[in-house]
């Protein structure tokens, strides 16, 4: 089941993982614990993040979904994000965020992905660095108390 989505700005996880951390845990008021990311389709992925006072183990998994990242929380459901590959044509990754943003309830990643048409890219390991800057760009958390914001900030000019 997917939870939200999130669009980073590229795919260095080093860059992009502490504001994704930091939003969630401040809109949806919880404690991240760790963070599960498909090895291959991160660059520079670290062994934790620093976080208000605590360290966030990363784990990097191979046999999960590459498009997939998972929140773990302490007492709470994990929260699964649909990653839109940083390089996706803007209608495309608003759609899978509004789309995410509504009840995804029986829809799979490929569903999801297919109804957005957005590319069906299972590994997107970014060659050209892309800027490192990153602001609220989650979904809607299922069962959650507020939902996460879908929007994406224009790009530095």
């Amino acid at each position: 089941m997917v939870d939200g989505a999130w669009w980073p700005y590229s795919h260095d996880a080093t860059a992009e993982l502490p504001g994704l951390i930091a939003a969630v845990d401040r809109l949806l008021g919880r404690v991240t614990l760790r963070v599960g990311v498909h090895q291959d389709a991160w660059e520079r992925i670290p062994r934790s993040i620093p976080a208000r006072g605590r360290h966030i183990r990363v784990g990097w998994f191979r046999y999960a979904d590459s498009r997939m990242i998972t929140l773990v929380f302490a007492a709470a459901e994990p929260v699964v994000l649909l990653i839109i590959p940083p390089g996706a044509a803007t209608g495309p990754a608003e759609a899978t965020l509004k789309l995410t943003a509504q009840d995804t309830t029986g829809l799979t990643p490929d569903d999801i992905v297919t109804l957005a048409h957005l590319p069906h890219d299972p590994v997107f390991r970014a060659t050209a660095a892309s800027p490192a800057s990153w602001a609220d760009e989650g979904g809607r958390v299922t069962g959650q108390e507020a939902p996460v914001p879908v929007r994406r900030p224009p790009a530095p000019v």
